[in-house]
């Protein structure tokens, strides 16, 4: 299996599209800061981070970029202790008690995912109405360390540009992390230890 990369910055986009100095993705975060007034002074960096990958995931064109089989992925703080989850929907290929034997579709002309151009899509609505369609994902929950987050600035006035791109950019690191081999394995479409 050759390296596979789960979640990345895009550096080079974001200094593109900047302005003043600043890459297009600071400009955005102060240009928003209400969207980090629950986290002012806050002891742990959990809510701003999150708040700071809330508004990395909706940037448009991305910033951050992930792989072509994560559907979605959003990093929440736990109601049950105050720490960094994390959950990411990944497209899967069927499961092999599905695969093994055709007897189940009956000639329905079941479809996977489709593909355009490398990325999985959703079917058209017309696909939805001529076939059937199993696409298969697997739902990822789990915790991400803090250790290396910034702490959350203590109001507007500090550095949220920086303190936010800091923040994202561990989150991107430690996810690409945890995911990047298990996508690998979904990519290679082998078996473990096969």
């Amino acid at each position: 299996m050759g390296t596979v990369r789960a979640f990345w910055l895009d550096e080079q986009l974001d200094r593109e599209r900047g302005a003043g100095g600043q890459g297009r993705y600071e400009a955005e975060v102060s240009r928003r800061l209400g969207d980090f007034a629950d986290a002012w002074g806050d002891i742990a960096p959990v809510t701003f981070a999150v708040a700071a990958w809330r508004l990395v995931a909706a940037l448009d064109p991305p910033y951050l970029r992930w792989h072509r089989r994560v559907v979605s992925a959003s990093c929440v703080r736990s109601p049950w202790d105050g720490s960094l989850t994390c959950a990411v929907t990944v497209v899967s290929r069927w499961p092999a008690e599905l695969t093994w034997s055709r007897q189940w579709q009956r000639d329905r002309g079941w479809r996977d995912w489709p593909e355009v151009f490398g990325q999985f899509v959703t079917p058209a609505e017309r696909d939805l109405t001529r076939v059937p369609h199993l696409r298969a994902t697997l739902q990822v929950q789990a915790p991400l360390p803090m250790a290396d987050l910034p702490p959350a600035p203590d109001g507007p006035g500090d550095a949220v540009p920086a303190a936010a791109r800091r923040a994202v950019t561990v989150l991107a690191r430690e996810l690409d992390a945890l995911l990047a081999p298990l996508i690998g394995q979904l990519d290679a479409g082998v078996p473990a230890g096969s």
